[in-house]
């Protein structure tokens, strides 16, 4: 299957098969866990801004693309925040917060795609995307950025995702109610 496929999406299974392998990280006795944990994170998430840029430079957008690149992305950022949830590195609440609203909006694009209307990512959805990756990334590296700064850095940034993530998931119902019918 991975020798028919083109490099992008090579590149987002990549993601995927990286996702098991972060995890794994959490339950290693060894005091660099995090490290390992954060360096695997960067890695895949470089992997998602690649396959991005190859596609559209390549014209190599296909469906499977479409579908399995937000699927991976979300794989990898959930299992982040429920990883360092039930480590104890965040506060749940930001998890759920985050959670919910990529279900929300997964559900909301997929009632859209029933209607033949197909919705972009929007700048403040990649916004909130960049600022959950290095979110995740300060939580990760905690005790570094701790150091250098004297106070919770990664804390600040990760409820800061959090507020674009909410900020970002209203305005993208708001600019697309017309693909939903309420009533």
């Amino acid at each position: 299957m991975l020798k028919n496929m083109n490099l992008p999406n090579k590149l987002t299974m990549l993601r995927v098969l990286l996702v098991p392998l972060f995890i794994a990280c959490f339950y290693l006795n060894v005091s660099w866990w995090s490290y390992g944990a954060a360096v695997i994170f960067v890695a895949a998430y470089f992997t998602d801004m690649l396959d991005g840029k190859i596609a559209r430079k390549r014209n190599l957008i296909t469906d499977f693309g479409k579908l399995m690149d937000p699927m991976a992305d979300k794989l990898l950022s959930t299992s982040a925040l429920i990883m360092l949830t039930a480590v104890d590195m965040l506060n749940p609440i930001a998890t759920i917060i985050i959670v919910a609203r990529e279900f929300f909006i997964s559900a909301f694009r997929l009632v859209a795609v029933e209607k033949g209307i197909v919705i972009a990512a929007s700048k403040l959805g990649k916004a909130k995307t960049m600022s959950q990756f290095i979110a995740i990334t300060m939580v990760l590296l905690h005790t570094p950025i701790y150091e250098l700064c004297g106070f919770s850095l990664d804390m600040v940034v990760m409820w800061i995702s959090v507020l674009l993530t909410v900020v970002s998931g209203v305005d993208y119902v708001l600019k697309n109610k017309h693909a939903v019918s309420f009533d």
